[in-house]
C-alpha cells in the first residue's frame, strides 16, 4: 500500500496546508510519496526531505517569517520592463529561489527521504512535465513560476512554467505513480473578502485560486470512485488574499484544528461536497480571526 499526501497551490494560502500537515501528524497518517505543484511543490520538497511531524513543525516556524518581499518582491522598475517587454514577470525570482535553496538540504530529487514529485507545464507544448528526478531547487522555481509573475525555468531542453496551468492539484500524477491511499491537501480560495483585489498582481493571483478550485471540484467528482480519496476541507470563512503573508500563523493554527476535526469524523462517500465555490460575509470571516471555523 502507497500513502501520497497531494499539495495544490495557491501562494500565501499554502500556509493552510502546513496546519493539515501538523494534523496528518498529530494522527499519525504518514506518506510515502508526496506530489505537489506551485507553493505545493516547496511544501512537498520541504516535507519529502523531513518527513516527520519534527519537520512539519520547522516548516511551519519557516511559514511564520515569511512576507511578501520574500516571495513577491516587485518594484516600479522591474513592473516598468515588464509592461515595455524587456523581462516576462513582475517578480525578481531570487529571493524565493534564495528562500527554496536555504531551507532544502538536498540537492537532488531522488535524493529525498520520501519520494517527491513536483508539477511543471511546458511553455511550448503546453504539457504536464512530472519532475520527480533532478535539481530540486529548480524543479520546485519550475512549478512556481506563476506566468507574468515569475520567469519560466529552463531544465534540460525544456522551457518550464507553474504546473498549476495543466494540474494544480495533481491528484492523477500520485495515482499514475502507485498510490493507493491519496490526501489532497487544498489550499482553498478567499471566499470572505471584504472588497475586491486591488492590485494586479493580487487580481491576478487570487483568480487563480479560483480557477485552481473549480479544476479540484470536478477531479474530485470524476476520481474519488476509482480510489481512496480524502481530501481536506479548505478553510472556510476565509478572507486572505494569496499574496497576503500577515497572518500565516493564523492560518496554520485554524488548518490544524480544522483538519484534526476531520480526521475524526467518517469519510463522506462525496468527497466534492464541500469544495463548491460560494461566498461569506466579512463577518463571517472576522469572527474566524476570533478562534472559530
Amino acid at each position: 500500500m502507497v500513502a501520497a499526501v497531494v499539495l495544490s497551490g495557491g501562494g500565501s494560502l499554502g500556509a493552510v496546508q502546513v496546519g493539515m500537515l501538523l494534523a496528518l501528524f498529530d494522527a499519525k497518517v504518514t506518506a510515502d510519496l508526496y506530489v505537489g505543484s506551485s507553493v505545493g511543490a516547496l511544501n512537498a520538497a520541504y516535507m519529502a526531505g523531513h518527513p516527520d511531524a519534527a519537520g512539519a513543525d520547522q516548516l511551519a516556524r519557516i511559514w511564520t517569517t515569511l512576507r511578501r518581499e520574500d516571495v513577491f518582491p516587485t518594484d516600479a522598475v522591474r513592473v516598468l520592463r515588464a509592461m515595455i517587454g524587456r523581462t516576462t514577470a513582475l517578480a525578481d525570482p531570487r529571493p524565493l529561489r534564495q528562500l527554496v535553496r536555504r531551507n532544502l538540504d538536498y540537492e537532488r530529487l531522488e535524493e529525498a527521504a520520501k519520494k517527491v514529485v513536483v508539477v511543471a507545464t511546458d511553455v511550448l507544448t503546453g504539457t504536464e512535465v512530472a519532475l520527480g528526478a533532478g535539481p530540486v531547487v529548480d524543479a520546485v522555481m519550475a512549478s512556481a513560476a506563476l506566468p507574468s509573475v515569475f520567469p519560466a525555468v529552463t531544465i534540460g531542453p525544456r522551457l518550464l512554467m507553474d504546473g498549476g496551468v495543466v494540474n494544480n492539484t495533481p491528484i492523477s500524477v500520485a495515482r499514475q505513480l502507485g498510490a493507493d491511499t491519496i490526501y489532497v491537501l487544498p489550499t482553498g480560495y478567499a471566499c470572505a473578502l471584504e472588497e475586491p483585489p486591488r492590485s494586479a498582481l493580487e487580481m491576478g493571483i487570487h483568480a487563480v485560486t479560483l480557477a485552481i478550485q473549480q479544476r479540484l471540484i470536478a477531479d474530485v467528482a470524476a476520481m474519488q470512485g476509482s480510489m481512496d480519496l480524502r481530501v481536506a476541507p479548505p478553510l472556510c470563512p476565509l478572507a486572505v488574499s494569496p499574496i497576503d503573508f500577515a497572518h500565516t500563523a493564523l492560518l496554520i493554527e485554524r488548518a490544524r484544528r480544522a483538519t484534526a476535526r476531520w480526521l475524526e469524523q467518517p469519510l463522506a462517500a462525496d468527497q466534492a461536497s464541500n469544495l463548491a465555490l460560494h461566498e461569506n460575509h466579512a463577518s463571517a470571516a472576522i469572527a474566524a480571526t476570533r478562534g472559530s471555523r
